[in-house]
């Protein structure tokens, strides 16, 4: 059986989960003050711990299912979507850019994952104009949120996964096949606790020219009024999820509700005051079924993170399998900047050489 690691850059760390056989061997947390200081440091500790037969890397806007060690340095600036006239002020959170780079020159087998607009089975239609339909670690969510639930899921409607990061909130659907089939990315979807969620063109335009920065700014912590506060969130949430169940037969309702986030550990007062049970009952079949996700036993990273590993255990053909198979990760194909329609949008492929 495998040994495999699973990444996640996120806002507030990058969190690594080390699996031997599907079951938790190691972890860690490196704070974005060690990474600035040493961007190889997750691989030295990675390199110690060896050997891996797959380890999923720091993943972010990335590129379909690649090797890391054949990422070519246009392909790296697809990872963090950064314009070419930031590039030299903007490294990415936590200095994740540095940190992709060391891993690309790692010497481990290391792959970076896909993000759900890279997938097949989310239909063309919903990638128009789109970019973030959910990022890897949304990704990662909803194959943990997949195989945790699998004992108690009967396979009759889909599931959205819910999840409320320190920065942006996201919403991924998985059908009944496990196949992931539409998702509102957190600078696409609903209001986060950092970022602002999806952008108002109007207000867009007035505040231009952006900085990849304002991206994450604009949520639900700038505003002062705690009620305001609350409501906005709140009805965000419902919005994004009552919008998604709307499209899928027969019910018009999800089978589960599964949520996660960092946002239980850092606000939990805030959490709190959502009432989630109550709130997005009307989506699930009840409200028994909007459930908390429950991470790996003794996992205590975060659950991107330890959903890379069970994608890495998957991809590796270990206890995971199926659920990386019903993914269909290895399908996924094309760039996150394929399927913009705009007049200017061959500019921008340019700079990242993709037109």
């Amino acid at each position: 059986m495998p040994r495999v690691a699973g990444c996640d850059p996120g806002t507030s760390s990058l969190d690594v989960l080390i699996l031997q056989d599907g079951t938790v061997a190691d972890q860690a947390r490196f704070e974005p003050d060690q990474l600035r200081a040493d961007p190889a440091a997750p691989v030295a500790w990675l390199r110690a711990r060896g050997p891996f037969d797959l380890i999923a890397g720091p993943s972010g806007y990335r590129l379909p299912l690649v090797r890391a060690a054949d990422c070519t340095d246009a392909q790296l600036a697809l990872m963090s979507l950064v314009r070419p006239d930031e590039r030299d002020g903007v490294s990415g959170v936590g200095g994740v850019s540095a940190v992709a780079r060391a891993f690309r020159c790692a010497g481990l087998p290391v792959v970076f994952l896909p993000v759900v607009i890279h997938l097949p089975t989310v239909p063309a239609h919903r990638k128009l104009n789109r970019i973030d339909l959910g990022t890897a670690d949304k990704l990662c969510v909803a194959a943990l949120a997949v195989e945790r639930v699998s004992d108690t899921w009967t396979r009759e409607d889909p599931i959205c996964v819910l999840e409320l990061g320190t920065a942006f909130t996201a919403a991924v659907v998985v059908n009944e096949r496990g196949e992931v089939i539409d998702g509102a990315g957190g600078t696409s979807g609903p209001l986060g606790w950092k970022g602002g969620g999806a952008w108002d063109g109007e207000a867009a335009y007035l505040l231009s020219p952006l900085h990849k920065s304002d991206l994450f700014a604009g949520g639900a912590a700038a505003v002062a009024d705690g009620e305001v506060r609350r409501a906005a969130y709140a009805e965000s949430l419902v919005k994004t999820v009552a919008g998604l169940c709307g499209l899928y037969e027969p019910t018009d309702r999800f089978e589960k509700v599964v949520v996660s986030g960092r946002l239980f550990a850092a606000e939990p007062g805030f959490v709190e005051s959502l009432h989630l049970t109550e709130t997005l009952a009307p989506f699930a079949r009840s409200e028994y079924e909007v459930v908390a996700l429950d991470g790996l036993d003794r996992a205590w990273v975060k659950e991107a993170a330890q959903g890379a590993a069970v994608i890495a255990d998957g991809l590796a053909g270990g206890r995971f399998k199926p659920v990386v198979d019903g993914l269909k990760l290895r399908a996924a194909s094309g760039t996150v900047l394929d399927w913009l329609t705009h007049p200017r949008a061959d500019e921008v492929r340019r700079w990242f050489r993709t037109a």
